[in-house]
């Protein structure tokens, strides 16, 4: 019936006569459950559905079984019923699914194409501007983006150009006046030297006879060389300074035991330190501090950093302490006196720089010996560093590589007192 396998039984559950079984198709009797035929018996005005699988040419497949009760001429009630195998609508959810699942997978293969095309659109140009960026960063100033169209990338591009040839042109003033600046130190610091060395000759002759001279005028010769010593000292500084811009220091190293080096700059600063009514102490380590070294940068080194700190220690005690690691030496010089404000720190070790602008001239040398030692330190592969804290005082670090030409990689004493090493 309507293309579909029927059932028509007679003789239902053997309570009805008269008629024999009979079937259309494959399928029987069996494929009716039990339950179905008792809701049948128990209502046969009611038609009666129920789903369930049947097995149709060996493959199971869901039905829909209905059962009523139909009066057959002269034979009576007669139980038919029409099962419904849905094979072909089961075809038709497979080829759905199929057809679902194969346009998935070409829309997600789209989707992935258009999302690389687009990516590689976007992301393409800003790896070029990043790599422009790390080129211009390692001092390639001529680098820049390339620039088509109209849209926003083409104008990041315009954008980020000018700026690079905004930071050239600045990076270019900046180079000539240093050279100017630099030109001038050596230039002045050279020609300054020749008339000083008269002026030496000068200032000793009169020094030498001011106990003949009036007491005023006595003493104005001591004025006049104290600070003719000052002066040179500064002309030595800005000469130092000017081989350093130049690139012309070089480092004649030797093995340098620094606990004698040390020892040394702690006797010459030892008048110093009486006037000032400090007292420097010597933490030195049982086996010897040894370095390959240039001894007279690195004892100018020592020899700066203790003065400082005896000449901003107020009149306190300064501790010097020697480390050895298994590859560096370190030292540290520690004052006690009115210590370093937030920030400064950074600041020392700048050409001129001054803790407190107001100071008398007579404290706190150049300006220049501090940035003179950072780069005496540099020459060596090694640090210099400082903390400080406002009413604590200041400590300095020294360390140095144990063998020339290689890299630090920790020091054997702390900077701070909190710090681990």
């Amino acid at each position: 019936m309507g293309g579909h396998e029927c059932v028509e039984e007679g003789l239902a559950l053997g309570q009805r006569a008269g008629l024999a079984d009979e079937r259309s198709g494959p399928l029987d009797l069996s494929e009716v459950s039990p339950e179905l035929q008792a809701a049948v018996a128990a209502s046969p005005a009611r038609q009666q559905t129920q789903m369930s699988e049947v097995t149709v040419g060996g493959k199971d497949l869901p039905a829909v079984i209905i059962g009523s009760v139909v009066e057959v001429p002269n034979a009576g009630p007669y139980d038919l019923y029409f099962i419904y195998p849905m094979g072909q609508e089961v075809a038709t959810m497979g080829l759905i699914s199929n057809s679902f699942a194969i346009a998935g997978l070409t829309l997600t293969v789209l989707v992935g194409a258009v999302a690389w095309v687009v990516t590689r659109q976007v992301v393409a140009p800003v790896r070029r501007a990043s790599g422009v960026a790390q080129r211009l960063s390692a001092g390639k100033l001529n680098e820049r983006m390339p620039s088509r169209g109209e849209d926003d990338l083409a104008l990041l591009a315009t954008s980020f150009n000018g700026m690079a040839d905004s930071l050239q042109a600045q990076i270019r003033q900046l180079e000539g006046l240093s050279a100017v600046q630099q030109r001038f130190v050596s230039d002045v610091s050279h020609e300054l030297r020749t008339p000083l060395t008269t002026i030496r000759m000068a200032v000793d002759l009169i020094h030498e006879s001011r106990t003949h001279f009036d007491p005023t005028v006595a003493r104005s010769a001591e004025l006049l060389a104290g600070e003719l010593d000052r002066f040179e000292a500064l002309l030595a500084d800005l000469l130092e300074i000017s081989r350093f811009d130049a690139g012309a220091a070089a480092l004649d190293v030797e093995p340098v035991d620094l606990r004698g080096t040390l020892a040394r700059v702690v006797e010459a600063t030892r008048p110093l330190a009486e006037r000032r009514g400090s007292v420097v102490s010597l933490h030195l380590p049982s086996e010897p501090a040894e370095a390959e070294v240039d001894e007279r940068r690195v004892e100018r080194i020592l020899r700066n950093l203790v003065v400082n700190a005896i000449e901003h220690g107020e009149g306190r005690p300064v501790d010097v302490h020697v480390g050895v690691g298994e590859d560096a030496v370190a030292v540290v010089v520690v004052d006690h006196g009115v210590g370093l404000r937030p920030g400064e720190a950074a600041n020392v070790f700048t050409r001129f720089w001054r803790a407190d602008p107001a100071r008398a001239r007579t404290t706190g040398g150049t300006g220049l010996g501090l940035s003179i030692s950072l780069e005496d330190a540099r020459l060596h592969n090694g640090w210099l560093q400082a903390w400080g804290e406002r009413g604590v005082g200041s400590r300095f670090r020294l360390t140095l590589p144990q063998r020339a030409g290689t890299a630090l990689h920790g020091s054997p004493l702390p900077l701070s007192p909190t710090e681990d090493t």
